[in-house]
């Protein structure tokens, strides 16, 4: 396997501007990598479209829309399906000092500067607040100079004042972000999204980055919290919240769909990742208009 461009990203907003906003209309297929880090925060509104979530070690699926806050360095990949269509994707990326280094100390900002450290866990906000915030997001890219400011610490304010949203990492675990690291978690999460669909031995994984598989366990248990076999897990069990979503395939077939070859052990999976059963999460779904 070829070694991937370095995974952190660089980023450089516009001349005459203090941070980047631009918005995408959804796949842009830009050739991010698929595991990727930088030392600006990120804020990304999703309209309309679907995908799965993996920041941090939370995995996720959504389905329509979404609007998060992604802390400093910590390590996700690109949110949208690369053939949804009709939605775009909003994204501001900025450095928590971007307007000077004692700009968030001052006490008006004292809710933002407490959201911020909130957003080093990934903040994914709540579907009243994404309406009620999203055509402002959408506008910020629109405006110049001295607007583009205020209107961007207008929705601060209104995401800072809001308790209507979910911490994406909660259980306290704390990413280890070293750029040699996010280039072998690449390859290692790469290696999965290509391959989760079959059996993956730890002697095939260990082998994508060179390591024994005792070196590989110990390694990829202190970088991401969990085991191998744990993530590969969630990762089949989060695309099969995809595929009870988006198909009408029968659970059976979503079950074999997904990597699992065993019906019991992947309802047993299923309803200890969601905390429900896959029947039950159908049926939910059906009566939920987001």
């Amino acid at each position: 396997m070829n070694k991937k461009q370095p995974t952190l990203e660089k980023i450089s907003p516009e001349f005459g501007s203090s941070f980047l906003a631009k918005k995408n209309d959804v796949y842009t297929g830009t050739g991010m990598p698929y595991w990727h880090f930088h030392p600006e925060m990120e804020l990304v509104y999703v309209n309309k479209g679907k995908g799965k979530r993996h920041i941090g070690n939370h995995l996720s699926y959504f389905n329509n829309s979404q609007l998060l806050l992604i802390g400093s360095n910590l390590p996700h990949n690109g949110f949208t399906d690369r053939f949804t269509t009709n939605g775009s994707e909003t994204v501001i990326q900025f450095k928590p000092d971007f307007l000077g280094d004692y700009f968030f100390d001052a006490p008006e900002m004292e809710a933002i500067k407490q959201m911020f450290g909130r957003a080093t866990k990934g903040i994914l906000f709540g579907v009243t607040t994404k309406q009620k915030l999203g055509d402002k997001i959408e506008r910020i890219p629109e405006k110049q100079g001295f607007k583009k400011i205020l209107l961007l610490l207008e929705v601060f304010h209104a995401l800072a004042k809001t308790d209507d949203y979910t911490l994406l990492n909660a259980d306290g675990f704390a990413f280890e972000t070293e750029p040699q690291d996010s280039a072998k978690i690449d390859l290692i999460f790469k290696h999965i999204n290509q391959n989760f669909k079959k059996h993956i031995s730890l002697d095939e994984i260990a082998d994508v980055v060179s390591m024994t598989v005792p070196a590989f366990c110990r390694y990829f248990k202190k970088v991401t919290g969990k085991t191998f076999t744990k993530l590969v897990n969630e990762y089949r069990v989060v695309h099969a919240t995809k595929l009870l979503s988006e198909s009408q395939m029968s659970i059976t077939d979503i079950c074999f769909e997904c990597g699992f070859n065993n019906f019991s052990h992947f309802n047993k999976l299923f309803k200890e990742i969601t905390g429900k059963s896959a029947s039950k999460y159908r049926s939910e779904l059906k009566l939920m208009v987001e």
